[in-house]
């Protein structure tokens, strides 16, 4: 787990840098220190003022006198709060206190004047302090509501401290039906930051045909705030969502070798991201300089529990203080493991480093010494059930061919031929029985990765090749790697080279056999982080967040089915830009493909991303992994039946879609109000074509016409952001943090591909020398597994899929119903997981030594688990 730095006088001179047990197969669980003095569970949400609905409505036409009303506000202190108690700001704040203006409320009508056709006056009090409770600083105002205000729709507030407040809540007390309690959970900015007052709506969701017409100017305008414009550079504590292209990936002022292309465009499609207006570098005027913090809404921003286990503290720690010292330590940055033992010693002793200065971060490793990574067995099974789940497919035809242009890429024809497959299923079927029985899988990253090989290798350090692995299903339901196709496309004036490496008892050809292993399971990494993880979920994820806070008001229902899914996405997003997906960030230094890794996405991106894909029963289809049957249980019978990935996700998709269709029936009991609502429509076409503006002329985007069509296009973002996120990220420690499992990149062409003397006189003599320096060189390996670490981590604050209820939706009687059945079901898929991870007949999900798969169990404790859905992509 980590440990604190201690002052450096008190640091021997060597330190020694331990990771965390990944638990490849077995149990692990690593924690992060958490401040106690972080306050609050869920501060981000934008829940709007509660109250139950009608109840105000009803007094105001029960009586013709004024009513008292009594609000009693929650202001959280936090850890800044905490260390700002001195100052000339804080003083002023307690005068503030002192005179009873601390925050100034108004009530705003639900309805119109029915004299004047115009909204009713607001009822404006100034709250002041009255009690101070540990954590809990509350505050009072007195209302008077006179008879003919009607029902209270919204609520402005005003900050007059100097700094920011979080509102936790709000409590009404005197209406003669009770108390109504008030959830806002939101930051409240200070007047003397030229921020205006804070809106927020009630609890009541309205559709915008159904506004009340006391809000609907109020619904408008607040949308419009939002919205902001494109002019000048945004500035922290805003809240202004807006679109721009990924053009701040490289830093080329400060050095030219961090040049990158913007992504985004006709030359490298790209979903948009967060527009942050800072100013273009004097080297590239289409490159944004790269400024100390990353804009993003103030809403979208970690919590303080959240910062005390992740977000940049964290990451700098690593960048800024690990990296540094493993530099120190390892001088050599393209020094490789000598043996095969010192890979164990890392995981059992660690690496020594010099004293650490800066706040950083000792991990222990957990130590393999089975080799189990060396099995076929595993191999196999992890295509079906580790970190990468997303890429196998069913072969459909024979022979094998490529798509590229042979007069650029050399021969199409595949070098695996039939005969080599039923040399390896020992005369079971021939090769074209096995593809009509569907026996037959593959990963391939032939046509994907060939166009990259030859400017990848130019790089220092690196090597690739494209690739395909074929499968064999056997009759225990399991998969056997049958043959590794390794090509490099014509160059250098050399022609095109390919070579099939198959499973072997002579030493020499299962020495071979295991290097073309390592360089797939590279490909796996790469793809698996810069396409299965970032592009599919973390990327594309971003413009429907952007749209919903431009398009959708805070009082829409979707706005609020939608908001839970998206927290902390775009803060995370952001953190990736700086640290992770940057120009010499971690992917580029430490994951193949090195400097053209973004470009590698975007041209995925353009090639294979469609958004009706994205949904798990489609994408199964589409890979041939699935095909439909109304008999099955989910509709579907799988190629593969025990498909761990697979067999959970489904019954997941299943259950979050139900919990849709319960909420988007409620609301469109008419069909005609999802054509008619404007909100809903404005922002799935701004979606289509501002978010995804390089795609928006696709025949394939759903258009949102029926109930069906929304409860489809809903089920599977939320699907993206939950399973899907879930099932590639939180695995990752547990999969790659003993890297030779999965070695994120390879540096060692294949010593048969040019047959230099000396690389084959050496694998001759110590074959298992050309395997160290294939993998990973020490630095880039330890860098990964601390931030594999990291990133594989649950927030103490996490909020997991269906466990806690929304405020918003305990107002509705038929939603709160919905939620409790939702809830059930997850509760209820968790034992299903148990019985399948017990079942000895399912042995891609268990089996001596095997890691059993939860990376789909609903709900986790902190930490670094392998399991726990969140509601969002919060990591």
């Amino acid at each position: 787990m980590l440990k604190p730095q201690l002052h450096q006088s008190a640091l021997p001179t060597k330190i020694p840098l331990l990771l965390p047990k990944p638990f490849l197969h077995g149990s692990g669980h690593a924690t992060f220190p958490v401040h106690s003095s972080s306050l609050f569970t869920k501060p981000n949400k934008q829940v709007r003022v509660g109250y139950k609905h009608g109840s105000i409505k009803s007094i105001a036409s029960v009586t013709q006198q004024s009513t008292d009303v009594k609000a009693v506000l929650t202001v959280k202190q936090t850890v800044v709060d905490f260390w700002s108690d001195i100052g000339i700001e804080r003083g002023l704040d307690d005068f503030t206190d002192l005179f009873g203006k601390t925050l100034l409320l108004e009530l705003v009508s639900a309805e119109l004047d029915p004299k004047t056709g115009l909204e009713k006056a607001s009822i404006r009090k100034y709250a002041h302090k009255i009690d101070h409770e540990g954590e809990d600083i509350k505050y009072e105002a007195d209302f008077v509501v006179p008879p003919d205000f009607g029902e209270v729709g919204a609520i402005f507030v005003e900050n007059e401290h100097h700094k920011e407040m979080y509102l936790h809540d709000v409590v009404l007390d005197g209406f003669p039906t009770g108390p109504v309690h008030v959830t806002c959970d939101s930051w409240i900015h200070s007047k003397f930051d030229n921020k205006k007052k804070r809106l927020f709506f009630t609890n009541k969701s309205y559709l915008p045909s159904e506004t009340p017409n006391g809000l609907k100017k109020l619904r408008g305008e607040e949308l419009q705030t939002l919205r902001g414009n494109d002019n000048g550079e945004r500035k922290k504590g805003e809240r202004i969502y807006d679109y721009d292209v990924y053009n701040d990936l490289g830093n080329p002022d400060s050095d030219p070798e961090t040049a990158r292309p913007v992504l985004g465009g006709k030359q490298h499609p790209y979903p948009r991201r967060c527009r942050t207006g800072r100013p273009r570098t004097e080297s590239d005027p289409l490159t944004e300089t790269r400024s100390g913090s990353f804009y993003v809404p103030r809403d979208e921003e970690f919590s303080e529990i959240k910062l005390g286990t992740f977000s940049a503290k964290t990451l700098k720690s690593v960048f800024h203080a690990l990296v540094p010292s493993l530099s120190s330590a390892i001088v050599d940055s393209d020094l490789g493991f000598p043996f095969l033992s010192s890979i164990d010693a890392l995981f059992n002793e660690g690496i020594n480093l010099p004293p650490i200065k800066q706040q950083g971060s000792l991990l222990k490793p957990w130590r393999e010494t089975d080799f189990f990574w060396f099995r076929d067995e595993e191999f196999a099974r992890q295509t079906l059930a580790g970190l990468n789940p997303c890429s196998i497919k069913l072969v459909t035809e024979w022979p094998l061919r490529s798509t590229l242009d042979p007069e650029i890429y050399g021969p199409q024809e595949s070098a695996i031929t039939a005969e080599m497959v039923e040399q390896e299923i020992k005369g079971f079927m021939t090769c074209e029985q096995a593809v009509k029985a569907q026996k037959l899988f593959m990963l391939d990253y032939h046509d994907l990765f060939l166009p990259f090989v030859s400017k990848i290798r130019e790089l220092k350090g690196t090597t690739l090749y494209g690739s395909r692995t074929l499968f064999f299903l056997t009759h225990e339901g399991t998969l056997r790697p049958l043959a590794i196709e390794l090509t490099r496309p014509p160059m250098d004036g050399k022609p095109q080279w390919k070579q099939v490496f198959r499973p072997a008892w002579h030493s020499t050809d299962v020495w071979l056999w295991r290097l073309a292993k390592a360089h797939v399971l590279a490909h796996e990494s790469g793809y698996h982080q810069l396409i299965s993880h970032w592009l599919r979920t973390h990327c594309c994820t971003e413009p429907y967040i952007i749209a919903a806070n431009r398009q959708l008001s805070e009082m829409h229902p979707i706005y609020r089915l939608l908001h839970p899914h998206f927290r902390y996405t775009m803060e995370i997003n952001a953190l990736a830009r700086q640290y992770l997906i940057s120009a010499k960030g971690v992917i580029e230094t430490s994951f193949f493909p090195g400097k053209y890794s973004m470009e590698l996405s975007s041209a995925v991106y353009d090639q294979e991303w469609r958004f009706d894909y994205e949904a798990l029963p489609k994408d199964l289809i589409k890979r041939g992994m699935a095909v439909e049957d109304p008999s099955a249980p989910n509709g579907l019978k799988l190629t593969v039946e025990d498909y761990p990935y697979a067999n959970d996700g489904l019954v997941l998709w299943d259950i979050i879609k139900e919990w849709v269709s319960d909420y988007v029936n409620h609301y469109y009991s008419d069909p005609s109000l999802i054509v008619s609502d404007n909100e809903l429509q404005a922002w799935w076409t701004e979606v289509r074509t501002v978010g995804h503006a390089d795609k928006k002329d696709e025949p394939w985007w759903p258009v949102l016409k029926t109930p069906q069509d929304l409860v489809e296009t809903l089920t599977t973002i939320i699907w993206i952001v939950s399973g899907h996120h879930a099932a590639v990220n939180f695995g990752q420690y547990t999969y790659a943090g003993y890297f030779p499992n999965r070695p994120t990149t390879a540096r060692m062409n294949m010593p048969t591909e040019d047959k230099n003397d000396e690389t084959l006189k050496l694998f001759w003599e110590k074959p298992e020398v050309i395997l160290l320096t294939t993998f990973p060189s020490q630095i880039q390996a330890t860098t990964v597994m601390a931030i594999l670490d990291v990133l594989s981590n649950h927030s103490p604050d996490e909020e997991y899929l269906g466990q806690e209820i929304e405020p918003a939706w305990t107002e509705e009687p038929v939603i709160n119903a919905a939620f409790v059945k939702f809830n059930g079901r997850l509760k209820e898929f968790e034992g299903i997981i148990d019985e399948r991870n017990t079942d000895i007949k399912l042995k891609n999900r268990n089996g001596a030594g095997t890691v059993p798969y939860e990376l789909l169990k609903p709900f986790s404790d902190p930490g670094v688990t392998g399991k726990g859905v969140p509601y969002s992509i919060s990591i």
